[in-house]
């Protein structure tokens, strides 16, 4: 028996929130809160609350190490032009900038999503939805085909949610306290306008941006290896400032002698009435120690050598930029004096990686334009985006030198200037539109014989020197 949409809205909201578990406890990790683990009980104890704040925190190097190499910068059709109309929406919507939070966060908690919709019903809008308040469900046995998507969110006392299906969308709201129900959705909605309309797209508009995935299990935070060794270097640095706290000089000890005492006099009548322990702490802090007891002497603690410490948490960092690809130069600064093919050589497990997410994540965005092509009216575009592709930036890193000598030789074989020029790191489409236009004019000024503009402004009659002096042009 198949569920009603309401069914269906309660089973996804409660998957929904099953899921924020994880989420948080990824972006916790992201943000530098990290619980103290792989701790003695005793150690605990001891030390209270006071390293509660304290994280050494590799999860976020790692994350933006590879989200810093994901910039995409256009969409090309099928027959391999770029989609002008479709970075016209892309910018409208504020995607240029909003996709690296996006990205970002599909690397932290395995999956982000965008949203493509009409809010007004004249302009298509893209928005980018953070993993706990939206979800996608696909056709079972179907792995990219989405039977359904919720998106939920909160304003004041009300809870919202929208679910989508390839032909309606239903609109609920319910009150925020436990136990609400959900209804038919009114806040918001015009007198009149109902709370659940057709879906014009003919097409589920939520899609999922997911991170590395396998076939048959959930996308992937990149977290996930990350966590048991911060863990460990947390609890690592703990234990060494600990040591250096108690240990790290010298300390002395007094053997053969008992423990200073002093009088307990009566207030009044002046006289002795028994004896108590010295504090040490003014002995410590005035570094006074006086010997008064014959046989008594003193012996040295040698101060602790946290070498040791020092060594392991080296080691789990290598650990960690070995199992998540990340270069040793985003983690331990040390590469000095190093040949530019060494650099290259230790970014490129980082390279290949996010070549690797450029695939993923470039099949959803895809997604998101085919929709808003189908928003506009437009199938045929639709489907060109559908079989076009991605422009990414170069996920590689170069110097300027090192790209001008890689264009030249490109160019020495006979690649086309509108080649090389998207090979340049963040040249936009519209960058090269403008440089095309400025070679256009640059060629009619010299068919046209006006060679003086291709070099500055052109002086007044008034401003130029004697004819002759002006060069002709046959």
């Amino acid at each position: 028996m198949s569920e009603t949409p309401l069914q269906m809205t309660q089973r996804l909201y409660r998957k929904l929130k099953r899921r924020g578990h994880r989420v948080r406890r990824w972006s916790n990790y992201y943000e530098g809160k990290h619980p103290l683990l792989f701790a003695s009980p005793e150690f605990s104890t001891q030390t209270g609350d006071l390293f509660d704040d304290f994280s050494d925190n590799w999860c976020r190097t790692v994350t933006q190490a590879t989200a810093e190499r994901l910039r995409p910068l256009a969409f090309r059709l099928e027959d391999g032009s770029i989609d002008k109309i479709a970075g016209q929406a892309w910018k409208r919507s504020g995607c240029h900038v909003e996709v690296n939070l996006a990205l970002l966060e599909a690397l932290i908690s395995g999956r982000s999503y965008a949203l493509v919709w009409k809010p007004d019903g004249v302009r298509t809008e893209i928005t980018f939805e953070k993993p706990s308040a939206a979800i996608v469900e696909y056709v079972p046995g179907r792995r990219r085909l989405r039977a359904a998507g919720l998106k939920v969110w909160q304003d004041h006392d009300l809870e919202f949610a929208t679910l989508f299906t390839s032909k309606m969308v239903y609109r609920w709201q319910r009150p925020r306290r436990a136990g609400g129900q959900w209804t038919g959705r009114t806040a918001g909605l015009s007198r009149g306008e109902p709370s659940h309309i057709p879906n014009p797209l003919g097409s589920v508009p939520l899609v999922e941006l997911p991170n590395q995935t396998r076939l048959d299990t959930s996308p992937i935070s990149e977290l996930a290896p990350v966590i048991p060794l911060q863990n460990s270097i947390n609890t690592l640095w703990l234990h060494t400032m600990t040591a250096s706290d108690e240990r790290a000089l010298p300390a002395r000890v007094v053997l053969g002698m008992d423990r200073p005492v002093r009088e307990i006099v009566d207030p009044d009548t002046g006289e002795v009435v028994g004896e108590e322990d010295e504090p040490l702490a003014k002995f410590r802090s005035d570094r006074l120690l006086w010997l008064e007891r014959q046989g008594a002497s003193i012996a040295e603690f040698s101060a602790a050598d946290l070498r040791g410490f020092l060594d392991l948490i080296t080691q789990a960092v290598e650990h960690i930029a070995a199992q998540t690809r990340t270069p040793a130069i985003y983690l331990n600064k040390k590469l000095i004096n190093i040949p530019e093919s060494a650099v290259a050589a230790d970014e490129a497990g980082l390279v290949a990686k996010a070549q690797e997410r450029h695939d993923h994540f470039g099949a959803g965005l895809q997604e998101v334009m085919r929709l808003e092509a189908l928003a506009a009216g437009e199938p045929g575009r639709a489907e060109a985006l559908a079989l076009g592709s991605v422009v990414w930036r170069d996920p590689q890193f170069r110097t300027d030198a090192q790209y001008a000598d890689a264009l030249v030789k490109w160019k020495a074989i006979g690649v086309p200037d509108e080649a090389l020029w998207e090979r340049i790191p963040n040249v936009t489409p519209e960058e090269i539109e403008r440089w095309r236009r400025m070679r256009t004019d640059q060629a009619a000024a010299i068919l046209g014989g006006d060679l003086a503009s291709l070099y500055g402004p052109k002086l007044t009659e008034g401003e130029q020197g004697p004819a002759e002096s002006i060069p002709e042009v046959a």
